[in-house]
C-alpha cells in the first residue's frame, strides 16, 4: 500500500523544517524505519525515516525548501501501484 511520507512534528514549537538532504534517489527501494531526509529544524537537525518498505516513487520538496509540519515530503509505493491520491 501506497504512503506518505510528511515532515513530523519533533516538538511542541516546531511549526517548519528545512530539507537539508535527500538520502535516497526518486527510483531507490527504501526499507521502513531507514533514514531517507534529513531535515534541519529550529532547534536540531533530524532523520526522518521511510514509512513503510518500497520504491520511493516521488519526491515533492526539493533540497533547501522549507514546508510548514506534516506537509508531504513524498511517495514510497509498491512497483506499478497507484499513488496519484497520495499527492497534495
Amino acid at each position: 500500500m501506497a504512503s506518505k511520507v510528511v515532515l513530523p512534528k519533533w516538538g511542541m514549537g516546531m511549526n517548519e523544517g528545512t530539507i537539508l538532504k535527500w538520502l535516497k534517489a526518486e527510483g531507490e527501494l527504501v526499507t521502513e524505519g531507514e533514514p531517507i531526509v534529513e531535515i534541519e529544524s529550529a532547534k536540531a537537525i533530524e532523520q526522518a525515516p521511510a514509512t513503510e518498505s518500497g520504491r520511493l516513487v516521488k519526491i515533492l520538496v526539493a533540497e533547501g525548501q522549507t514546508v510548514e509540519t506534516y506537509t508531504t515530503l513524498a511517495v514510497i509505493a509498491a512497483e506499478g501501484e497507484d499513488y496519484a491520491d497520495l499527492m497534495d
